[in-house]
């Protein structure tokens, strides 16, 4: 591939706005960010060489438009479009459209985001390429009565997955036959709903996984990975908590897991930044491909921070048609990396959302600590979007050295105006079972069952209160 341009937009909003922006800046690129109404005074907004409003507040008549988001490419003559995460990142159809207006799609090719957006698809190329694959059906499952006679070989509880979209969306679990029949509407109901496309494909459902997810980057001729990060603190199969290298994983599990992420992402062609999901059974000890996330991951800092590698860098050095630079003997990890994310909800109180102003923001510092977020003091977090605000990211020489280190730094983070989930991330710092790293995907949910948190004071003291 063949690319040249000195101009990018960035096709999102929040914290992963900031730092495309930043990275392209970097490399002495001019930045284009988009906005709604709903983002006018965002930091985004106010980083970038320039800004083009794109519609209003409704994600679906703006994040979400391509019309608007190709218009203001069109106005503003940039050269590329940078997706992000979330909203189009994922769209074959937005990918192709951007290439057609004649310009550079930052991430890999429509027909790679096809292949391996759709998660019945990404198991088939998985399974022709000797990648281990959860027990499951072949492909797209038609109907309730399908399920259940594929049930009987496969087994139960068994998991009904939407084959389009992400985000935890779409899963249902079934126990026997009766809920099984029952969740595949329910399944399919919402997996259309979600994401236009009600299709759906069945797996194993294995009890107490781990949630493991290889690292890639490549130029379309070869493929590096960048070892593995470790997501399995969840909430609704929402990442709250991620880690960088697993501690569960010996070194020639790693070695296995990362090789068959290469021989995926390489039959494939791919270009730029993906990544690969596994499921690890703790009592097997095997790992097998669930979905690749053809974009970067909101988890993208703690694999930088262990590998020094600045992935969004990387993208776009591939995207202005330089062949990949690194060399897979030459990537090593140093350290262990934590991440948390911060979100606008009240963890007291079932996650309710807390949009609204933020009227103090103090970010922690010192050596291996990193915050990256889209808020200031005085900014206004609105209620129309995800209520991701920031990601704490800390690095030390090990696991425990790196779980001490993001404990000192949420205590040293506020953010006053709203609530958040940082009362959460210190309850779970102080925990035996996360300091033993002694978790699972549905560890989360139990844990909070059994540990519910308090209501936050409704002042929360300055940063000048704290005691030394």
């Amino acid at each position: 591939m063949t690319a040249a341009f000195d101009k990018l937009l960035i096709a999102n909003r929040g914290e992963i706005a900031v730092r495309v922006i930043r990275a392209a800046q970097e490399l002495g690129l001019k930045t284009v960010a988009v906005y709604s109404d709903a983002d006018a005074q965002s930091l985004a907004v106010q980083m970038a060489d320039e800004a083009v409003r794109i519609g209003p507040a409704h994600a679906g008549k703006s994040y979400l438009s391509a019309d608007a988001i190709l218009q203001a490419a069109a106005e503003s003559r940039a050269g590329a479009v940078h997706p992000g995460y979330g909203f189009l990142s994922e769209n074959a159809d937005f990918a192709a459209r951007v290439e057609a207006a004649g310009l550079v799609f930052v991430g890999p090719t429509p027909h790679a985001i096809r292949t391996m957006g759709d998660k019945a698809a990404a198991r088939a190329a998985a399974m022709k390429a000797g990648v281990p694959t959860v027990p499951g059906s072949a492909g797209v499952v038609s109907d309730a009565g399908v399920a259940v006679e594929l049930a009987r070989d496969i087994g139960y509880p068994i998991m009904i997955k939407a084959s389009a979209g992400g985000g935890g969306r779409g899963i249902r679990v079934a126990h026997d036959e009766a809920e099984l029949r029952q969740q595949f509407a329910t399944a399919t109901a919402e997996a259309q709903a979600a994401f236009g496309n009600g299709e759906v494909y069945l797996e194993r459902f294995i009890r107490k996984a781990r949630h493991i997810e290889v690292q890639i980057l490549g130029d379309g001729q070869r493929v590096v990975h960048c070892f593995e990060r470790e997501c399995s603190l969840q909430r609704r199969r929402q990442k709250v908590w991620e880690e960088a290298p697993s501690a569960a994983i010996d070194a020639a599990t790693r070695a296995a897991l990362c090789e068959s992420a290469l021989r995926l992402a390489s039959a494939v062609a791919y270009r730029g930044a993906g990544t690969l999901e596994y499921l690890y059974d703790d009592d097997t000890r095997e790992f097998f491909f669930i979905e690749m996330n053809t974009r970067i991951q909101v988890e993208h800092p703690i694999t930088e921070m262990v590998t020094g590698i600045d992935l969004v860098k990387e993208m776009l050095r591939i995207a202005l048609g330089q062949p990949l630079r690194l060399k897979q003997e030459d990537i090593r990890l140093a350290g262990a990396a934590i991440e948390v994310r911060i979100n606008a909800e009240n963890a007291a109180k079932n996650f309710m959302p807390s949009p609204g102003l933020v009227t103090r923001l103090a970010v922690p510092g010192g050596p291996g600590v990193r915050f990256d977020t889209l808020m200031f003091a005085g900014c206004s977090v609105p209620a129309y979007y995800d209520s991701l605000l920031g990601k704490l990211i800390v690095h030390d020489s090990d696991r425990a050295a790196a779980l001490a280190r993001m404990r000192r730094a949420l205590g040293e983070l506020r953010v006053e105006g709203i609530h958040t989930t940082i009362p959460l991330h210190r309850a779970l710092c102080d925990d035996a079972a996360v300091a033993a790293a002694a978790f699972h995907t549905g560890f989360l949910e139990q844990w909070l069952a059994a540990n519910p948190l308090a209501e936050p004071a409704a002042s929360v003291p300055t940063l000048e209160k704290v005691p030394a």
